[in-house]
């Protein structure tokens, strides 16, 4: 997958923090405890949806959760409203 080295997460964190172990958190998001693996050891870049529900689990925001590099952040100083003419 393209840039999945690029999107790091602390699931792992999160999840052993609470005692909680991949089969918990895979049925509690509803998703194999394959997925759960895959997404600690950054070879799966979790959906949208997936990320919200971690982050529901964990009550915490997708930010928190998901981090990307610096490369795959938009740097927002170079967004300038058009000028009206």
């Amino acid at each position: 997958m393209i840039g999945s080295d690029r999107l790091k997460n602390k699931v792992y964190e999160y999840r052993t923090d609470r005692k909680m172990t991949q089969s918990e958190l895979s049925r509690l998001v509803n998703v194999s405890r394959q997925t759960i693996n895959s997404i600690e050891r950054y070879k799966f870049n979790p959906t949208l949806v997936l990320a919200h529900k971690l982050s529901q689990v964990f009550e915490v925001s997708i930010d928190e959760l998901f981090i990307f590099e610096d490369d795959e952040n938009i740097d927002v100083s170079e967004i300038r409203p058009n000028k009206k003419e």
